[in-house]
């Protein structure tokens, strides 16, 4: 049996105190960094769509959101198809107003993808980048990236695609640092660089 002293002892340990409160901090940090209990999507919509947006266009043959003149057949590799790794930022998506995923009809971004082939490096990889619309009301969900034509140039068939207020965010701002520097480190893992 436990004495009196042994207990009064223990209790008054203060090592034990410690250890008791690392355990709880411990405990409330892991509950407040995932508190769903699962990592497979994040909390907030534009991450769900961040997410859905990269997934789509990596898993999606490149010749979907192949433009401005590249060749994606060039970075075929005999059987092998190399993976296609992407960063996307979101500028907005409709409605603007909705809270879930699923009720989100089209997204406007903008997409730096590059194929990775075996031990190619980033700076010579083939690349596929501009601004995209995805109509997410379609399963897998619809890509459409916007390219010059012979009578139109970049900038007016931007304007003719995306609503203004998304226009002018797309003829100014690419992928954020963090993005780009998560594309590159994902993209080197692919190739094997």
């Amino acid at each position: 049996m436990i004495s009196r002293e042994s207990f009064a002892g223990w209790y008054r340990n203060r090592y034990v105190w410690i250890a008791v409160i690392l355990l709880a901090t411990s405990a409330g940090a892991v509950v407040l960094i995932n508190p769903s209990g699962s990592g497979a999507e994040p909390a907030d919509l534009e991450g769900q769509i961040v997410s859905r947006m990269r997934t789509t266009l990596e898993q999606a043959d490149p010749g979907q959101h192949n433009h401005a003149g590249h060749n994606v057949q060039q970075a075929a590799v005999e059987d092998a198809k190399p993976a296609v790794i992407c960063g996307v930022r979101v500028y907005g998506y409709e409605p603007a107003e909705v809270t879930a995923l699923a009720d989100v009809k089209t997204v406007y971004g903008f997409h730096f993808c590059g194929v990775a082939e075996r031990k190619r490096p980033w700076d010579v990889a083939v690349k596929l980048a501009g601004p995209v619309i995805m109509d997410m009301s379609t399963e897998p969900p619809g890509i459409q990236v916007v390219e010059a034509t012979a009578d139109v140039m970049f900038v007016d068939r931007l304007r003719e695609m995306f609503p203004a207020k998304y226009a002018e965010l797309a003829s100014k701002e690419a992928l954020a640092d963090s993005e780009m520097a998560d594309l590159r480190r994902r993209y080197d893992a692919a190739a094997g660089v």
